[in-house]
């Protein structure tokens, strides 16, 4: 067996074609201004920016609570301007990560069912939706994501299907590189490793050479885990970062059947009804066949890619606020966990595959501007607005000293002023260590020359709350403008 799958014609064509529509759809969301309207879309591009570009330089700006294989990808093209300005370096691996899912998708489920129509089916279940084509149009992270998360089931389930004993490398290496991306891949990375245990060892393999294979796996993801925890602690002084970024929302927080229902219903928003309905009767049917035949064992392992329901269900009931974007990845696993079960109807599959895929068109279409995740990318938009007068304000008075600003909050306008000439080392941010922590304790006065402040999104950034809480803060310090719910401070 080859230590990196093969992809057979059908799924070189599909990857190739979904490569073309990338290309096209990002070209129609970067003319109409929305590639970088997501705040998130802005702050990737910042956290890769800042590695070099910064007041203190080093590896140390990659920063702990994001993951770091996106920014660490693209630290070095953007500190190209027109790169940052535009995202376009980031977004062309979102391209190539949506192809390389396209392709991904549709090479499982042939190995698994033999099925032309369901790999197919599976395929376009996923390039179509209105939201994932949105996604794989920005610098987000979930297109990475979806392409590694895709191929770690692929090379595990050829594994899985084969008379080879260890597992290979390269299946190792993905799984380090997913859980490196985003937390998503986590519980897509360990349930994928236990289904495909099941299946070799349901299809004859020796418990003990099984074990010991997945044991033998099992030291990569570890890897990455402490590799990250480490990275952790010394950029941010604890070992997981879990809170402190957001303001608890009680509609949710510890109500474990509030937060399934409002997964569900996030999916439905995504995807439309029929998908998630289709999407529940193939995971019953999957499960029901890899029970009932051996030789279907195989028919679980599109399964592990619905486990990235796992990370917002965790965030909701410990009282993240609800987001939407955390039920994309879903799609991933329906649109597999749908063609799979589909190519069990053999000579039916291609005809019940067209149905499906109108069906589910006729719910949600593949351009549709009202899809969800570009109503929450145009949220900042009308503050977007209100800030050119903070920003007219900034470039009329600058005198080059350093500007104190919260990343957690104003990343996505720090990138915005890149457009002003502002570079990020002009800004005194979360990532510049002692210095950042002094100027948290004493003040902005005496370690820059302005400060921007957020002061209403989530109840007001950290810099807000110091200010709310010290009343001699904002010492020295004078308001000078405000726009977009951001006020500007210059020293007096």
């Amino acid at each position: 067996m080859q230590p990196v799958p093969t992809f057979d014609p059908l799924s070189r064509v599909l990857g190739g074609l979904a490569a073309l529509l990338g290309v096209a759809t990002a070209w129609h969301y970067a003319s109409a201004g929305l590639a970088l309207s997501h705040y998130d879309a802005k702050a990737h591009l910042v956290v890769a920016r800042r590695i070099f570009d910064s007041i203190t330089p080093n590896w140390e700006q990659i920063g702990a609570v994001w993951l770091p294989l996106p920014h660490a990808l693209n630290a070095l093209p953007v500190q190209i301007d027109f790169m940052y300005r535009t995202g376009a370096s980031a977004i062309a691996i979102s391209i190539v990560s949506f192809a390389v899912t396209v392709a991904c998708l549709s090479a499982l489920v042939l190995r698994l069912t033999g099925s032309g129509g369901g790999a197919a089916l599976a395929a376009a279940l996923f390039a179509i939706n209105a939201n994932v084509l949105y996604l794989q149009s920005t610098p987000m992270t979930e297109p990475l994501l979806f392409a590694l998360s895709a191929l770690l089931v692929l090379q595990l389930a050829e594994w899985a299907l084969s008379d080879r004993g260890p597992v290979p490398r390269a299946a190792g290496w993905t799984i380090v590189a997913a859980m490196l991306t985003r937390y998503e891949a986590w519980p897509i990375a360990g349930t994928a490793m236990v289904l495909s245990a099941w299946v070799k060892w349901r299809r004859g393999a020796p418990v003990a050479g099984v074990a010991g294979s997945v044991m033998r796996l099992a030291r990569y993801p570890a890897g990455a885990i402490v590799f990250f925890v480490i990275m952790s602690w010394i950029t941010t002084g604890a070992w997981f970062v879990t809170g402190g970024f957001y303001v608890p929302d009680p509609r949710l927080q510890g109500q474990p059947q509030a937060v399934y229902d409002a997964i569900v219903e996030g999916a439905r928003d995504l995807a439309g009804a029929r998908m998630v309905l289709f999407a529940k009767i193939a995971v019953i049917v999957l499960i029901v066949a890899a029970l009932f035949r051996r030789s279907w064992s195989g028919l679980v392992l599109p399964l592990a890619l619905l486990a990235s329901a796992a990370l917002p269900f965790y965030a909701f009931v410990s009282g993240h606020p609800f987001r939407i974007r955390y039920e994309v990845p879903l799609i991933l696993g329906a649109a597999a966990c749908i063609g799979a079960a589909t190519g069990l109807l053999r000579r039916a599959a291609p005809v019940v595959a067209v149905a499906i895929v109108f069906a589910v068109m006729i719910q949600a279409p593949p351009f549709d501007q009202a899809a969800p995740m570009i109503v929450e990318a145009q949220l900042d938009r009308k503050n977007g607005e209100g800030r050119r007068a903070v920003t007219a304000c900034l470039a009329r008075g600058y005198d080059g000293t350093t500007i104190m600003a919260s990343m957690g909050s104003l990343a996505h306008y720090m990138q915005e002023l890149s457009r002003d000439g502002f570079d990020i080392g002009d800004f005194l941010h979360e990532g510049n260590g002692p210095i950042w922590d002094l100027a948290l304790s004493r003040g902005p006065a005496p370690f820059a020359g302005w400060a921007m402040i957020e002061e209403v999104a989530e109840g007001g950034d950290l810099l807000a709350l110091c200010a709310k809480t010290q009343p001699r803060w904002l010492e020295g310090m004078q308001r000078v403008c405000e726009g977009g719910n951001v006020a500007l401070y210059r020293r007096k």
